[in-house]
């Protein structure tokens, strides 16, 4: 750099800097919330809220969608994988010995003498990202975790193209569950509720013991034809995101576990 001239930080670091926006950031890495709600946790005006979100949004750090459940309203999520790729150019910037090499594996979650930690997913129809969600968390976590998935209206069947884009692209056959409703679980202990849909999560029961509760704002892939194979490449980008929802809930799991070993 020549003497004199001025360095200009990197725009994840411009962005993260704001205590305000760091602060939203931390927020939407545990749930996706809508404006009102993190208006809430932040304490601070909605104008200045919806101001600063605006700004994270135009730097590709947080995505919003439209609500399912009311369409005036917008869940906003922090794009993690972003996240981790602005971080590395941040810190190339720097200095070329601070660009990562490879990125490093999501750790999995670790196995414990005590019981398993305990994950139910809900959605509206259990039928389709629930279900998804319960089979890839299962597949990444082996043993280590009890995972059950239901819906706040079951339907009678998984959506066939739940069950093909798990098969084709993970190598999970879940064509032997069927959808059951959430109160099967009213009264069951969990370390983790998270709702996948907007609809659910108004629906969603409390449970005893308080458990960790996260929401992952996830438009449902399907359609009222259950029979219609073209909207496959919708179910193939759900599955895409819960996966990477998933790996990246595998940390927080170990976490828990640990906190569960405290005295």
């Amino acid at each position: 750099m020549s003497p004199g001239q001025v360095a200009v930080p990197p725009t994840f670091v411009r962005l993260a800097a704001h205590p305000l926006r760091w602060r939203l950031l931390t927020e939407l890495a545990d749930s996706d919330y809508r404006v009102r709600e993190l208006v809430e946790r932040v304490e601070q005006p909605q104008n200045l809220v919806s101001y600063h979100l605006r700004l994270l949004r135009d730097g590709g750090l947080v995505t919003a969608t439209r609500s399912s459940f009311d369409g005036r309203d917008s869940y906003y999520h922090l794009d993690l994988e972003r996240c981790a790729d602005a971080l590395t150019d941040s810190g190339a910037a720097l200095h070329p010995a601070l660009r990562r090499v490879a990125e490093p594996p999501i750790p999995p979650v670790e196995q414990q003498p005590s019981r398993r930690i305990t994950v139910l997913f809900v959605c509206t129809g259990n039928s389709v990202r629930s279900p998804v969600a319960e089979a890839l968390l299962r597949h990444h976590a082996a043993d280590h975790v009890a995972v059950t998935s239901a819906g706040s209206q079951p339907k009678c069947r998984l959506h066939p193209n739940a069950i093909r884009v798990l098969r084709e692209t993970f190598g999970i056959d879940i064509s032997s569950q069927r959808p059951q409703h959430v109160n099967t679980h009213a009264g069951r202990m969990f370390d983790h509720v998270i709702t996948l849909c907007d609809r659910a999560r108004e629906a969603c029961p409390e449970f005893p013991h308080h458990p960790r509760r996260a929401h992952w704002s996830i438009p449902d892939p399907a359609t009222a034809d259950d029979t219609d194979h073209a909207t496959y490449p919708a179910f193939q980008r759900t599955a895409a995101d819960i996966d990477t929802r998933i790996r990246h809930l595998l940390p927080v799991l170990t976490a828990t576990d640990r906190e569960k070993d405290q005295p």
